[in-house]
C-alpha cells in the first residue's frame, strides 16, 4: 500500500464511517479497484484508521458527554452485544468476510432494500423516544443487537444501529445521534482487539500509513458528521438507500463479473 493508497481510503472512511453506506463496504470495493493486495495489514489498517472518524465524534459530543453521564450506562448497555458477538466472530469475519467483495455488494443491496421497506413503516410508526434521554435500556440492547449484524462487511454499523434503533421506536435524529455516540466504545474495541490478536506486529512504514489514516479520517469525518446531521433534520434515508441499491449493482457488472 502507498501512501497515495492511504490517503484515498482515509478520505472515504472519514466521509463514510457515519452515513448507512459502509465505510468498510466502500474501502474494500476501492481496495479492489485501485489493485490493493488484500494483506493481513490492509484489512487491519480498514479496521485501526476508525479511530480517526471516532475522535471526531469525540470532539463534536464532549460536551454532551460530560454534561449527560446519564447517556453512559445506555451507550454501554447498547455496546455489549456487539463486543460479545464480536469477540466470539472476530476470527471468522477477518478470514473469510473481510475482503470479500461479493459478501460487501450482496450486503450493500439488500441494506439499501431494507432502508426502503424501513421508510415505508416509519411513515405510519409512532416514536417513544424523541431525545435521547428518553431512549430506554430495552431500546438500547435493541439497538446493540442490529449493531451486531454490522459485523458482515457492507452493512454499515451506522445503519444496521439507525436501523434498529427506529424499528425500536426512536426517531430519525436521535437514533443518528445514538448511534454516532454508540460508534465510540464499539470502534475503540474493534481496533484494539485487532492491535492485539495481530500482535503490533506492524513496520515502520506501516505506523506512518496508520498516521496519515488517522489524521485524513478525523478530518474529513469532521465534516461529514456535521453535515450528516444537517441533511437528516429535513430529509429521510430514501436517497442512502438508492445509492447502495445502485452502488452494488455497478460494482457486481463492473467489478465482480
Amino acid at each position: 500500500m502507498s501512501i497515495v493508497h492511504a490517503l484515498i481510503l482515509s478520505l472515504i472512511e472519514g466521509l463514510t464511517e457515519f452515513l448507512p453506506i459502509s465505510s468498510t463496504g466502500h474501502m474494500i470495493l476501492v481496495g479492489k479497484l485501485l489493485g490493493i493486495p488484500q494483506t493481513e495489514f490492509l484489512k487491519s489498517f480498514e479496521i485501526s484508521i476508525q479511530l480517526g472518524a471516532i475522535l471526531a465524534v469525540l470532539v463534536l459530543y464532549a460536551k454532551t458527554l460530560l454534561q449527560r453521564i446519564s447517556l453512559w450506562p445506555k451507550i454501554l448497555a447498547a455496546f455489549i452485544p456487539t463486543a460479545i458477538l464480536g469477540f466470539i466472530f472476530y476470527k471468522i469475519v477477518k478470514q473469510y468476510l473481510l475482503g470479500n467483495s461479493m459478501v460487501t455488494v450482496l450486503a450493500l443491496g439488500i441494506g439499501g432494500v431494507c432502508f426502503l421497506f424501513l421508510e415505508k413503516m416509519m411513515r405510519e410508526k409512532t416514536f417513544t423516544a424523541k431525545t435521547l434521554d428518553e431512549i430506554s435500556y430495552k431500546q438500547s440492547i435493541i439497538i446493540g443487537l442490529s449493531q451486531s449484524v454490522s459485523m458482515i462487511p457492507g452493512v454499515s454499523r451506522s445503519a444496521a444501529s439507525i436501523f434498529g434503533a427506529m424499528a425500536g421506536g426512536v426517531n430519525r435524529q436521535t437514533a443518528v445521534e445514538f448511534s454516532f455516540l454508540l460508534a465510540i466504545p464499539t470502534m475503540v474495541a474493534a481496533t484494539g482487539l485487532d492491535l492485539v490478536k495481530s500482535g503490533f506486529s506492524f513496520s515502520s512504514n506501516d505506523y506512518q500509513l496508520l498516521g496519515i489514516g488517522f489524521i485524513g479520517a478525523f478530518i474529513t469525518a469532521l465534516v461529514a458528521v456535521k453535515a450528516f446531521l444537517q441533511f437528516i433534520k429535513s430529509n429521510t434515508f430514501i436517497p442512502f438507500a438508492w445509492y447502495r441499491i445502485v452502488l452494488a449493482i455497478l460494482f457486481f457488472i463492473f467489478v465482480i463479473r
